[in-house]
């Protein structure tokens, strides 16, 4: 039975902080920012933020503390995995809940407790981030399932790298692309993997944000994500994985919580998931995490998608316009597929960063741009050459961020308006039809422009 709280308001339509907040642009005044850099990272939920402040009061650490503050706050703490644990559609009876920091940290601390032996094959693919890519190199072979020109692959393509041997103990694939916002036909890979006794392991970081998830029909064994893509950025994730995969070995941190007795020179684990939790938890983060969850029920699948799909539609039409005036305009990845509302541009003669920073400094608009974390993908994408790669790795050792290529992403969310996408396609004419005024603009030395001289030729900011 639950301590005695005030009961928790009901959850009111998707509201964020920041909507409102003006910033100055180049040549005076200041306009309100429009934030289209959501697959980096989404603002905070109204509803979330009241969660934590609700909260605060009663804030205390985890577990074996006798005060109320404390078993209320352990409460929160154990009730929100089976948040989680619901929100997804993981039995309790067969999957653990773990609260890393994040999808990054969450899939270092699977490759890690997988047991992975140097010999043993991950099959990914080249559309992955770099989190779904590296901590399976640090622990085992990769096998890549490569892309087609669009960043796209489809399930005969798994397959093949599936039945190569020697075979795979692990596929580990994105759900949906940080950089196109492909969403990759998941049910029918994950079937085909299962039925050969590979363990499926979805980054969900861009998926579970904008899409419902369901892991037990689709077939996932292991799903991660961030509660920062979903208006809950207080510094907390979810990894929902197998209980066969923590029940035991070593955790992949050690230290307080993580154990159950320690002598001079053993040491008996906890039990999971709490072996897998080192040091003191963040609570916060947690009921944040679960505040984004219990607000994305209320307010339902079918409004968010609807919304969502509106939003790509306006995006896609966006793009089209601006390419249909302007040479050179390229976007990235497919056009006719399943997608989020993302989408990558590149325009021949325009660095990425001097659109970047046009966008925000004329008409304060958010983007983001580089290569998103997704090098191998954005080398496909982007069509270079082997020489042309290997110059890029030269220029990033040698410390040459500016002469790094890469795209400019969009990427809306489901608070998103489609007044802010329109400004974007005012802003984003503008820009590409006024190439001369990127005189103005000077390279940084870490991939982005900055004003010449700090300020704009026209007048003081």
């Amino acid at each position: 039975m639950s301590l005695l709280t005030p009961p928790r308001p009901a959850v009111p339509a998707l509201a964020l902080l920041g909507d409102d907040v003006r910033v100055p642009v180049l040549g005076g005044g200041s306009r309100r920012s429009v934030d289209l850099d959501a697959a980096a990272t989404t603002p905070v939920s109204r509803a979330v933020q009241r969660a934590v402040e609700d909260h605060l009061p009663w804030y205390s650490s985890v577990h074996r503390g006798a005060g109320a503050k404390s078993r209320w706050t352990s409460e929160r703490y154990d009730a929100a995995r089976e948040t989680v644990r619901a929100f997804v559609g993981a039995d309790a009876a067969t999957h653990h809940v773990v609260f890393p920091r994040g999808t990054t940290e969450a899939l270092n601390l699977l490759a890690h407790r997988l047991r992975l032996a140097p010999d043993d094959v991950v099959v990914s693919t080249a559309a992955e981030h770099h989190a779904n890519l590296l901590p399976w190199r640090r622990y085992a072979r990769v096998r890549l399932v490569d892309v087609a020109p669009d960043g796209t692959f489809g399930v005969e393509d798994v397959v093949r790298a599936l039945e190569e041997a020697p075979r795979p103990r692990v596929l580990a694939v994105t759900g949906a692309s940080n950089v196109t916002g492909w969403v990759p036909p998941l049910a029918a890979i994950a079937a085909q993997a299962r039925r050969r006794g590979v363990l499926v392991v979805v980054d969900g970081a861009q998926l579970v944000p904008h899409r419902p998830v369901d892991m037990a029909t689709t077939g996932i064994d292991v799903l991660a994500f961030s509660g920062h893509k979903m208006f809950a950025p207080y510094g907390a994730g979810a990894l929902v994985v197998p209980r066969a995969v923590l029940d035991e070995g070593e955790p992949f941190l050690v230290g307080g919580g993580a154990v159950a007795a320690v002598g001079d020179d053993d040491v008996v684990w906890a039990e999971a998931p709490a072996r897998d939790e080192a040091g003191t938890p963040n609570v916060l983060g947690v009921v944040a995490l679960a505040a984004a969850v219990e607000e994305r029920v209320a307010l339902g699948w079918d409004a968010v998608l609807a919304h969502e799909a509106d939003l790509r539609a306006a995006i896609d039409a966006a793009v089209a316009a601006v390419a249909a005036v302007v040479p050179g305009v390229r976007r990235l990845g497919p056009t006719d597929a399943d997608r989020l509302p993302v989408a990558a541009l590149a325009v021949d003669g325009v660095p990425h960063g001097l659109l970047a920073a046009r966008l925000a400094d004329e008409h304060a608009v958010s983007v983001r741009s580089g290569c998103f974390c997704a090098h191998p993908l954005m080398a496909r994408l982007l069509r270079l050459t082997p020489e042309e790669v290997a110059r890029v790795r030269d220029d990033a050792r040698a410390g040459r961020a500016d002469a790094l290529p890469g795209a400019v992403r969009v990427s809306a969310h489901a608070a998103t308006s489609l007044a802010d996408v329109e400004t974007l396609a005012g802003a984003l004419r503008e820009v590409l039809t006024t190439p001369e005024r990127g005189a103005r603009w000077e390279p940084d030395g870490r991939g982005g422009f900055v004003p010449r001289a700090g300020r704009d030729p026209r007048g003081p900011r």
